[in-house]
């Protein structure tokens, strides 16, 4: 049984390819953190592949899982943004997104088609790939000034914190993920060293 403050990941980024008829759907999957994740990965595809007629996709983040998206992106409601979602769920997986790139063979593939495109080149990206365990994390925003870096990076690597942006000048700034299941104890250390300020971060859809 899963401990109640873990969740499943995919533990790299995947790819897979599924064609009908003539049309092509390629599928990326990533393990993400934040809708600005989403965002990123979503332009780069973009640029990657600005003849494809879709790009369609779905992600889920959080342990709770109710940040999640799917979107059509221009194909039939319903026939390409849910099946991905349904996958992804199906796999038991969150902080996850899959964007499916069609190129369109020509040939009218129709609603239950599309259905079963989208849902195999999913299912094909996340099969038999390496997942992770993670502990489910609160994040936080570290400020402090250099001097004192040694001491907060240190706490952060023992609470085994996740490191998702840092800036270590003269003042410092580290974005981390700490393990829910011991947060207070290290936020309470962190917050008794000289000069740190600790802020909460929240993911908004």
């Amino acid at each position: 049984m899963s401990h109640p403050d873990k969740y499943k990941t995919l533990a790299e980024p995947a790819t897979a390819e599924f064609k009908d008829r003539g049309s092509k759907f390629l599928a990326y999957a990533w393990p993400v953190f934040s809708t600005q994740d989403v965002k990123e990965k979503l332009q780069f595809l973009k640029k990657e592949h600005p003849k494809a007629v879709h790009h369609c996709l779905a992600f889920r983040i959080g342990i709770d899982g109710k940040l999640f998206r799917a979107s059509d992106d221009g194909e039939p409601s319903g026939s390409a943004g849910r099946p991905i979602l349904g996958q992804i769920d199906s796999a038991g997986l969150t902080n996850v997104m899959v964007v499916v790139v069609r190129y369109f063979g020509g040939t009218l593939l129709g609603v239950p088609g599309l259905i079963n495109a989208y849902k195999t080149a999913t299912s094909m990206a996340l099969e038999d790939k390496p997942v992770i365990e993670k502990w489910v994390e609160e994040k936080y925003e570290f400020s402090f000034d250099y001097p004192t870096m040694g001491e907060v990076m240190y706490l952060l690597r023992q609470s085994e914190a996740t490191i998702y942006k840092q800036d270590l000048q003269l003042f410092c700034m580290v974005q981390a993920g700490i393990p829910k299941v011991h947060a207070a104890q290290y936020l309470q250390r962190l917050s008794e060293i000289r000069g740190v300020t600790i802020k909460p971060i929240k993911d908004e859809a």
